[in-house]
C-alpha cells in the first residue's frame, strides 16, 4: 500500500530494519547505475537489498528534507524480487538497462497501483490512473523499480505568484540538502533533493519553464530537459503541451543519459509531439555520446549579456572563468559575448505572451488528464478551485491564494489571444536562439544555472545542467542548451565537461540526519 505522510516515517522505520548484511556492505553514497549493476553481477547486492537501503535512508532524512511525498514499499519490494529472480534465471548480460534500479517519480506523473499522482494538491488525493504514464511504462519495461513519488511545488508552481519553491500541502516545504536556508528552486524540487541526498538512484522530473534546470542547479545534480516530445507527456499533469517535457534528474551525466535512452520514443497517447520528436532519436541510442573527449571541436556560444551577471571578484565569476579555460584546453571553440535579441521580452512571461498561453493550455491539459483517470474526487479545474476554497487552512489559501488557477479557469481554449501569443513566441524563437546559433554555427549555448530557462522553454529546446561550483555552500550549475534534437551534442559536451571538472560533492547533511 502507499504511505500517506502521517504514517510514512513510522512505517519506513519498520521496513528499514529489513536490510541484509550483504546490502549493508554496499556503498550507497554516490552509487551509480553502473556501480549498482556491477554489485548485482558480483553477488554483492540484490535489488531487494538496494530498495531496503534506500527506504532506510529516506526514513532517516526525509522527515527533515520533505523530498518524498509517498512510497510504495510493498510494490517496490515485489518488483525488486522479480528483478532478482530474473537475474538468477538469465544472468547479467540479458538484463534490461535499468534492471533493479529504484526510481522516484515527480508527483505529477501517474503510475498504476496505489500511488497517488496529485501535483502536491490535497484535492487530488484518492485519484487513480487507469494505466501507467507513458514514461513510467517505459521505465518498467527497462527494468526500473518504482519506489514512490517525489515532492514538488504545488501544481508545478502554477497555482499563484509568490508561493515558496518546493512547497505543497501534501509534501510540506522541501529543504535544500546543502544549505537549509537556500532555495530548492522550482517545481521538480523533491526529485532534485532526493537525488542530491542519495535517497534514491534515479529521479524523474518535469519542466515547463525551469523546473528541471533550476532545482538541478541549486541541488548539485544533473538534469536533462529533453526536446519537447522526445519523452511522452501521456499520464502526466502538465501546464503547456508546447513547453512541457519529462526528463531525468540524477547525480551524474551518465546516469541521466541511461535514463533518457530508456524513456524516449513514440507514444500513441501523446502522438503528435512524440511522432515529430522521434526523428531526433539517434540510431544506437544516447549512451554512445558519453565521450570524455566530447568538448573537442564543439563551438560553444557564451551568453554574457543578460546571463553571466556576477559581481566582480565573486566565486561564480572566478569559477566560470576557470571552467571556460578548461573547456578551451579540452578543444572547445568558445564564441564569447553573444547576445540574444529581445531577452527582456522573453524573460517577461506577460509581455512575451507565454503566461496567456500557459493559462489557456493548463485548463485544457488538466481537464483532459482528469477525464482519463479511473477514479478521482475531482474532475475539472473548477472542482479543484472549489476544493481549495472549502479547505483554506490546509491549502493556506489566505496566504498564497490561487490566482493562476482562477485565471486559467476563466479561459476558453485557444482563441485569438492565444494564437497571437503563439505567433509572438515563434518569432522570438526564430529571431533569437535559432538565429544566433545558426549565424555562429554553434553546437550549444552556455549559460549559468537555469538563467536561460525561458529562452529554452518557449521553443521546446533541450538543455543539460551540470554541477559547476558552490558559493557559500550553495550549489550552482552550468547549462548547455541547443536547438531541437541536439541532445547528442549536448551529451558529449556535458559529459566531457563533467569528467574534466568533477565538481559534484554530496551534501554533508549534518542538519538533517536523525
Amino acid at each position: 500500500m502507499a504511505l500517506p505522510p502521517s504514517l510514512r516515517f513510522f512505517l519506513l522505520l519498520l521496513v528499514a530494519g529489513c536490510g541484509g548484511a550483504t546490502a549493508a556492505a554496499f556503498e550507497l553514497e554516490e552509487a551509480t547505475i553502473d556501480s549498482i549493476h556491477r554489485a548485482f553481477a558480483a553477488g554483492e547486492l540484490t535489488s531487494r537489498g538496494l530498495v531496503e537501503l534506500y527506504l532506510r535512508r529516506i526514513a532517516s532524512l526525509d522527515p527533515a528534507l520533505h523530498a518524498v511525498i509517498e512510497l510504495d514499499p510493498d510494490g517496490a519490494l515485489a518488483a525488486a524480487d522479480r528483478a532478482d529472480a530474473a537475474a538468477a534465471r538469465s544472468g547479467p548480460s540479458a538484463l534490461p538497462p535499468l534492471h533493479g534500479i529504484p526510481v522516484l517519480l515527480k508527483d505529477n506523473i501517474a503510475a498504476a497501483g496505489p500511488l497517488n499522482a496529485t501535483a502536491g494538491s490535497l484535492a487530488m488525493v484518492g485519484s487513480r490512473p487507469g494505466c501507467d504514464a507513458g514514461v513510467v511504462e517505459r521505465l518498467r519495461g527497462a527494468g526500473a523499480v518504482i519506489l514512490g513519488t517525489a515532492s514538488l511545488s504545488e501544481w508545478c508552481n502554477f497555482r499563484g505568484a509568490g508561493i515558496p519553491a518546493g512547497w505543497s500541502p501534501r509534501g510540506g516545504q522541501g529543504k535544500n540538502p546543502y544549505v537549509p536556508s537556500a532555495t530548492t528552486c522550482s517545481s521538480s524540487s523533491g526529485s532534485a533533493i532526493s537525488a542530491a541526498a542519495n535517497m534514491v538512484a534515479v529521479t524523474i522530473g518535469t519542466e515547463t519553464d525551469g523546473s528541471i534546470m533550476c532545482p538541478s542547479s541549486f541541488n548539485s545534480v544533473v538534469g536533462i530537459k529533453p526536446t519537447v516530445g522526445l519523452t511522452s507527456r501521456a499520464g502526466v499533469i502538465i501546464i503547456s503541451p508546447r513547453m512541457d517535457t519529462v526528463g531525468p534528474i540524477t547525480r551524474t551525466v551518465s546516469d541521466s543519459v541511461h535514463v533518457l535512452e530508456a524513456i524516449v520514443g513514440y507514444d500513441a497517447r501523446d502522438a503528435e509531439a512524440t511522432r515529430v520528436a522521434s526523428q531526433y532519436i539517434p540510431d544506437g541510442g544516447y549512451r554512445q555520446f558519453l565521450n570524455t573527449d566530447g568538448l573537442r571541436g564543439k563551438r560553444l556560444g557564451i551568453l554574457r549579456k543578460d546571463f553571466f551577471r556576477f559581481p566582480s571578484g565573486s566565486v561564480q565569476e572566478k569559477v566560470f572563468s576557470e571552467h571556460f579555460d578548461i573547456m578551451s584546453k579540452k578543444g572547445a571553440i568558445l564564441v564569447d559575448n553573444l547576445v540574444i535579441p529581445s531577452m527582456n521580452v522573453i524573460n517577461d512571461a506577460v509581455q512575451s505572451g507565454e503566461r496567456a498561453l500557459m493559462l489557456a493550455e493548463f485548463k485544457l491539459s488538466l481537464n483532459f488528464y482528469l477525464s482519463e483517470l479511473a477514479t478521482s474526487p475531482v474532475r475539472s479545474l473548477s472542482d479543484i478551485i472549489d476544493f481549495n476554497s472549502k479547505h483554506p487552512i490546509e491549502e493556506r489559501l489566505a496566504e498564497f491564494g490561487q490566482d493562476y488557477l482562477i485565471q486559467s479557469e476563466a479561459t476558453n481554449g485557444i482563441g485569438p489571444t492565444e494564437e497571437r501569443a503563439i505567433a509572438r513566441l515563434n518569432k522570438l524563437c526564430k529571431r533569437g536562439l535559432e538565429k544566433v546559433m545558426q549565424d555562429n554555427q554553434l553546437d550549444a549555448i552556455v549559460a549559468p544555472g537555469a538563467s536561460a530557462h525561458s529562452l529554452l522553454a518557449i521553443g521546446g529546446y533541450p538543455a543539460i545542467t551540470v554541477p559547476a561550483g558552490y558559493a557559500n555552500g550553495v550549489p550552482f550549475a552550468i547549462c548547455f542548451g541547443g536547438l531541437k534534437g541536439s541532445e547528442p551534442k549536448l551529451i558529449e559536451t556535458a559529459y566531457s565537461f563533467e569528467q574534466a571538472t568533477k565538481v559534484r560533492k554530496p551534501p554533508l547533511l549534518q542538519h538533517f540526519t536523525i
